[in-house]
């Protein structure tokens, strides 16, 4: 039976993310996001943390101090709670380090996984994302077909983070006939290749500090030991559901944000001789947002003790995903609700969540862990 109770170790982490969310990426988001700026010594600050080199083995020059998935996911949460394009932008590498650690070959172990354990923020990213409505992450367009001893890539991918500073990206594409997850590779693409274009900055409606870029691939040609995982692949629905836990995680952060900014703010607010929050309407937007929060937490907790055990957590993934999607939306328009005109101005951090929380309905493949 799953139990999430905390043990010591974790409720250190979960509280020293939380410090350092509350220190480091609180006082800077709204600046951050006005200006859609991402500092660079902010990425170093969070890179001092260790996600990369933790998870690491000693022979490939981490610590090794081992990876959960619940864990990764308790930290992703604090992170998200202090701001998630942020949180999404510092956590960039391990998009290319996991599946590396999860799959690569040993000789792309060794080449890859030293570059995440130097002292300074290192650049990396991945392309799974595609150009319109119907896209699917089982049915991708973009194509890597084998010829010779390489393998040529030929489509569109869209909101790449740090595309434009990543000095390499893990492609996601079909590289089989047909459709479907058995039809998905991975290949390590450096982002000078020839045929690989990075697109002006996208313009969307929230994660304004996250720089997210199209990437065209025309006739890139990468060699053959670039495919991760060598001749057996990748488990791609594994990968998938790893970076919904995640993902799922960092919403319930978001969610979170919102309803203890109006909580708060419904206690202080005096309407008619008394807080709002003592208002039967105020008061139960307040409690089904906190009732659903957990419900989100568990889901995602779930879909992760399940992948730490390395069973097949696709239903419970895509439970969590769908499921956090749509309470994160009803958390964070309870907010803008509950603080009435001022939740629609900008002086009160509720509208920014509420644009960033949107995005968990679209979004696929921007974090892993």
């Amino acid at each position: 039976m799953a139990d999430f109770t905390l043990d010591e170790d974790q409720q250190q982490i979960q509280d020293m993310m939380r410090r350092f969310a509350q220190n480091e990426f609180r006082p800077v988001a709204r600046e951050c996001d006005e200006a859609a700026q991402l500092p660079p010594e902010l990425l170093d600050k969070v890179w001092e943390l260790g996600f990369c080199p933790n998870a690491i083995p000693e022979r490939y020059g981490g610590y090794e101090l081992g990876r959960s998935v619940v864990t990764s996911a308790i930290m992703a949460e604090e992170l998200a709670w202090g701001d998630v394009s942020l949180a999404l932008a510092a956590l960039s590498p391990l998009l290319l380090m996991i599946p590396v650690l999860e799959f690569g070959t040993e000789e792309q172990k060794e080449e890859w996984l030293p570059k995440f354990c130097g002292e300074r923020f290192f650049p990396a990213t991945a392309a799974l994302m595609e150009p319109g409505i119907f896209f699917s992450p089982y049915d991708l367009r973009t194509s890597a077909a084998l010829v010779g001893d390489e393998i040529v890539i030929n489509g569109e991918k869209r909101m790449v983070p740090l595309a434009d500073d990543a000095e390499h990206l893990l492609v996601y594409a079909r590289a089989a006939n047909g459709s479907g997850p058995a039809s998905v590779e991975a290949f390590i693409v450096d982002r000078n290749t020839p045929g690989l274009t990075v697109g002006d900055r996208e313009k969307n409606l929230g994660f304004n500090s996250l720089p997210l870029f199209p990437v065209t691939f025309q006739n890139c040609v990468v060699p053959r030991s670039r495919r991760l995982g060598g001749d057996q692949g990748i488990h791609y629905l594994r990968l998938i559901n790893l970076s919904r836990a995640h993902l799922c995680a960092m919403a319930v952060g978001v969610a979170r944000a919102s309803y203890e900014y109006a909580l708060n703010y419904a206690r202080e607010r005096v309407a008619f001789g008394e807080p709002i929050a003592s208002r039967q309407v105020i008061a139960f937007m307040l409690a089904e947002a906190a009732m659903e929060i957990d419900g989100m937490r568990l889901l995602t907790w779930r879909a992760a003790w399940r992948l730490d055990r390395r069973e097949d957590a696709t239903r419970d993934a895509m439970l969590a995903k769908n499921y956090c999607a749509e309470q994160t939306m009803k958390a964070v328009d309870y907010g803008v609700q509950i603080l009435g005109g001022h939740g629609y101005i900008r002086e009160h951090p509720v509208e920014m969540w509420f644009r960033n929380g949107r995005g968990f309905a679209v979004m696929e493949g921007l974090a892993m862990g």
